[in-house]
């Protein structure tokens, strides 16, 4: 009798079909079975954050979620995020306003950025600062992380009040 499972996960637009263990984490199965690296193991308690995806549109820790969980859920990570080798608006800002340094909390802090804003696109500087508290930086101190997500959403209201308008 086997313990492994067949599931197909939807990630970043595409189906994937995994066979896993139940124990076996969403983190691990898309790093080594999905090959999508950009989605990086911390400290695999739910802790720093580093691990955070979109699970229907929600920041989620794929540390802490089993893959079976999963599988009929849309899941997007960071490689979701650029186009045709373009950055995102969110990692645009990122790096204009130096939301990162070393960068291994970064998809982390993209992914979160990109589930809080799209439930919260007119938050204030306040409302980010407390998002952004739930995942951990060790290089930025996170004003540059703040200011990044406060253009974005900045730049994306505007966006939307331009195309009300036209």
């Amino acid at each position: 009798m086997s313990d492994r499972h067949l599931i197909v996960l939807n990630v970043n637009g595409e189906a994937h079909e995994a066979l896993v263990e139940p124990r076996k984490t969403l983190l691990d199965v898309l790093r080594h079975d999905l090959g999508l690296t950009g989605t990086h193991v911390g400290c695999e308690h739910g802790v720093c954050g580093a691990c955070t995806v979109l699970v229907d549109e929600e920041p989620v820790r794929a540390c802490l979620m089993f893959a079976v969980q999963a599988e009929s859920a849309e899941i997007r990570t960071v490689e979701s995020l650029g186009r045709d080798g373009e950055l995102s608006d969110l990692q645009r800002s990122f790096s204009e306003h130096h939301g990162l340094q070393c960068g291994f909390c970064t998809p982390g802090f993209l992914m979160l950025a990109e589930g809080f804003l799209a439930q919260r696109p007119d938050a204030g500087r306040e409302e980010i600062r407390e998002a952004v508290s739930a995942n951990l930086c060790r290089c930025t101190g996170y004003q540059t992380i703040v200011d990044a997500i406060e253009a974005t959403a900045t730049r994306r209201c505007h966006a939307q009040q331009k195309e009300a308008t036209a």
